[in-house]
């Protein structure tokens, strides 16, 4: 597995850029440039990355191509496909979204979110953006969700059978799994029962953290990697069996102190089990 995270230094330099990612201890990255960096721009990244053995784990293309309005539908479809295109251009693992929502909030809860018509349109919408590309060396990838499919592995795996096609594969976030006490209590399974079903299909993963407060009625909120309940022994153990090239890619951290805490807890628990990010 290959440890990443965001780079806060700006920098205007691919080579310039590899140096720093390897500074912070990360043998993979996020996407240093937009999809509007011209192809001289991109290419040097990409070179500058394999020069360095960096992994560019993902490319996010982050909206809502389930939205109500039908406008910003197609257009989250045709940010997709360009997203994914870029992500193919520059060599990234994969390019990830959420499936999306069918309320107004892009990444929220709604009740048509988990029918089987919305996991139909999941579907078919998928395949658009997959067959309007056809990426040869990248993935389009679904961030699991709390409120939205896939919520577990089982639906995940349903997507991926359904979708049925090869370069669509398997983005794990487990933490946005852990939407109940049973789950939050009971991660090492869960954990155990993701890279069971999803292992052959998983391209990168997200490194975060989640705590259960006692405040009623049930309050579940992300943490900084280290100060939650995620069983990273587990989920580093289960990660360890997979690709070695596969990223654990750190985010949603406000600040670069926070996620050099966050690496290093991460770090240390990989020492323990004897393992090389």
């Amino acid at each position: 597995m290959r440890l990443g995270g965001p780079v806060f230094d700006r920098a205007t330099d691919p080579d310039e850029w590899a140096r720093t990612v390897r500074q912070l201890g990360y043998r993979a990255a996020y996407a240093p440039v937009n999809d509007d960096a011209t192809d001289d721009v991109v290419t040097r990244y990409a070179k500058a990355a394999q020069a360095a053995s960096i992994i560019i784990a993902e490319v996010g293309a982050w909206c809502n191509p389930l939205s109500p309005d039908n406008q910003t539908r197609r257009q989250a479809i045709v940010f997709c496909q360009r997203r994914l295109a870029f992500a193919d251009h520059i060599g990234a693992r994969c390019c990830v979204n959420i499936t999306g929502s069918r309320g107004e909030q892009w990444d929220g809860p709604h009740p048509d979110n988990l029918t089987a018509a919305t996991f139909d349109l999941i579907v078919d919408t998928v395949r658009e953006i997959i067959d309007a590309v056809k990426p040869r060396r990248t993935f389009y990838t679904l961030e699991t969700m709390p409120w939205a499919y896939p919520d577990s592995p089982d639906s995940y795996l349903a997507l991926l059978k359904a979708i049925d096609r090869p370069q669509c594969a398997a983005h794990l976030d487990p933490v946005n799994l852990v939407n109940s006490p049973q789950r939050f209590y009971h991660t090492a399974p869960l954990l155990r029962e993701c890279f069971d079903k999803l292992g052959p299909y998983i391209k990168s993963c997200h490194a975060k953290d989640i705590a259960l407060s006692g405040q009623l009625t049930t309050h579940l909120n992300e943490v900084r990697v280290g100060l939650g309940g995620l069983d990273y022994r587990v989920f580093l153990q289960e990660l360890n069996k997979l690709d070695p090239d596969t990223p654990l890619m750190l985010e949603h951290l406000p600040t670069a102190q926070d996620y050099d805490l966050a690496a290093s807890h991460i770090r240390m628990v990989a020492s323990e089990l004897g393992m090389q990010l």
